[in-house]
């Protein structure tokens, strides 16, 4: 432990997030999405509180987009599908009353996975857990973007 402590190394805490996001309204256009829920929850986490109205906010968060879905990425002799691509792009920004503190950027991440007629509903399950993977690691960079301000 005393090597690593001398080393500069740290475990990763909670992220802390600006000041100016401490009571943040997101905007969206569709509130039931999966990245717009565990947003949600992980400022919660991070000690934000999420409002309801942006006239009671210190900084609007905008999702302006938010998009998922799959790809064929390979296919058998027979012209069936055989793996596929699973992805999801957000772009988002914040602002405060005064300012851009983060300029709208966009984010993909995907993932693959191999497809057999065989299994369908483990399949599907699996592209649903790939899908959860995906915006976890979303929100991990949302927030490490937002504690660097």
């Amino acid at each position: 432990m005393l090597l690593l402590s001398g080393c500069g190394f740290q475990l990763r805490g909670a992220a802390t997030v600006p000041t100016e996001l401490a009571r943040t309204y997101i905007e969206a256009n569709d509130r039931r999405t999966l990245f717009y829920r565990e947003l949600r929850e992980a400022l919660r986490k991070s000690g934000v509180e999420v409002v309801d109205s942006p006239a009671d906010s210190t900084a609007i968060f905008t999702i302006s987009s938010d998009e998922t879905g799959q790809r064929v990425l390979s296919v058998s002799a027979r012209n069936v599908p055989r793996e596929f691509e699973v992805f999801y792009t957000v772009t988002y920004g914040v602002v405060t009353t005064d300012k851009v503190i983060m300029s709208p950027r966009t984010q993909t991440l995907t993932s693959d996975y191999i497809w057999d007629e065989t299994l369908v509903l483990g399949k599907e399950k699996e592209e649903q857990l790939l899908r959860e993977a995906i915006v976890d690691d979303l929100m991990r960079i949302v927030l490490i973007q937002l504690s660097s301000l």
